[in-house]
């Protein structure tokens, strides 16, 4: 017969697992931390870009906001076709995100790190992120870059559907 000794679990112990659980506890919120930072180009007088960084800083990602005159040539410089363009460029981690894509599909796009220029939500699809009030419109959001483009996620709102 096996005999197990019980153990005294001592003040520093328990202190001891208690910060090993809240170190546990606290992951996500590190795992959230560590996300690239969106710079996010726009135009001094649009409010709806100034929401869209707001969703994204409730995602976890820490966010610039640069308010420029010159959106055009800032959109021709980071290689946005005129077909997919929207009112602000966010660049991230070296992929440009253009208009209210939600911050779902930008993870996904840094986690799965496709060959690509970016993501883009053409136009100013109504509920999506930054352009909420009304109904919700289900939009595409459209990866590319110099091998074309394909949609990336179908959404309604912030929420892939």
């Amino acid at each position: 017969m096996t005999h197990f000794t019980p153990i005294t679990m001592t003040r520093r112990m328990a202190l001891q697992w208690i910060g090993v659980g809240a170190l546990v506890a606290a992951a996500p919120a590190f795992a959230a931390s560590s996300l690239p930072k969106v710079v996010v180009n726009k135009d001094p007088n649009c409010g709806c870009c100034e929401a869209w960084a707001e969703h994204l800083k409730a995602a976890g990602f820490p966010v610039d906001v640069i308010a420029r005159q010159d959106m055009a040539a800032v959109k021709t410089s980071l290689g946005v076709p005129d077909d997919l363009t929207s009112c602000h460029s966010g660049v991230v981690d070296g992929y440009v995100v253009e208009g209210h894509v939600p911050a779902q599909a930008i993870k996904r796009l840094l986690a799965e790190r496709p060959a690509a220029t970016g993501l883009s939500a053409p136009g100013m699809p109504m509920g999506s992120p930054g352009m909420e009030g009304g109904t919700p419109e289900t939009f595409d959001v459209v990866l590319f870059g110099p091998a074309g483009r394909s949609v990336f996620g179908r959404y309604r709102g912030d929420s892939a559907v």
